[in-house]
């Protein structure tokens, strides 16, 4: 898998893909991550890429020539590429577990960081970018969503975690939250672990992690169990 990023602070992206399993997957072949300067695609000496908004108000809008150009260079967007287009913004819909999976699925990804009040409605009509949030806040930029949507992705791909049982069973990936887990020691400061995990009845560990999962679910995301309905 081969996956772009477009923002217009690089730097940002220098050293959080050398760690866990985003390292490993690289190492391994399983993805490239290549970062590009927005920048590089502005037409003027001073490689503006923001201008103020038509219609007046605050802040500023993200230029849609360099958005294009960048996009269409790396993507190949408008001339029947088989790329995906994503673009980090407050109005997308929401990254789910599903949707990660969705995404990990294709061979290459293009991410791009929107900024300030949001980027030109035209470059979304131009190249038919997909918009996408990582939650009902607002974020200085789009460029820790890129990230996070990379690091959800990543850890997808067949081969990227040594048990891939282990990404099954990961809150969401069911439906449900993921049941409490417990390691060495079995007490602790008077806390003990539940007598089933340590009875060796893999038939009684299972029924209680789903029932716990269930239980978890209930009481902390109930939307959840309404929307398996």
């Amino acid at each position: 898998m081969r996956i772009d990023v477009v923002t217009i602070f690089p730097d940002m992206f220098r050293e959080v893909f050398d760690f866990g399993i985003v390292r490993r997957a690289r190492e391994a072949g399983l993805v490239a991550v290549h970062v590009h300067d927005l920048r590089s695609w502005a037409s003027d000496r001073h490689r503006t890429t923001d201008d103020a908004p038509y219609g007046g108000g605050p802040g500023m809008v993200m230029k849609v020539e360099p958005l294009v150009e960048a996009c269409e260079a790396i993507a190949g967007i408008g001339e029947g590429g088989a790329q995906r287009l994503v673009l980090l913004s407050p109005r997308g819909a929401p990254l789910d577990q599903p949707k990660a999976q969705e995404l990990s699925e294709q061979e290459h990804l293009v991410l791009v960081a929107g900024r300030y009040e949001g980027v030109d409605e035209r470059f979304i009509e131009i190249t038919g970018a997909e918009e996408i949030s990582i939650g009902d806040y607002v974020l200085s930029g789009g460029e820790i969503p890129a990230m996070v949507v990379i690091d959800a992705v990543v850890r997808l791909l067949p081969g990227a975690i040594s048990d891939p049982q282990s990404a099954a069973e990961d809150s969401f990936s069911r439906g449900v939250l993921d049941y409490p887990h417990y390691t060495r020691p079995a007490e602790f400061r008077g806390s003990r672990v539940p007598e089933v995990l340590l009875s060796g009845d893999h038939a009684a560990v299972r029924e209680w992690r789903q029932s716990r999962a269930l239980e978890d679910t209930r009481s902390r995301r109930p939307e959840l169990l309404r929307e398996r309905r």
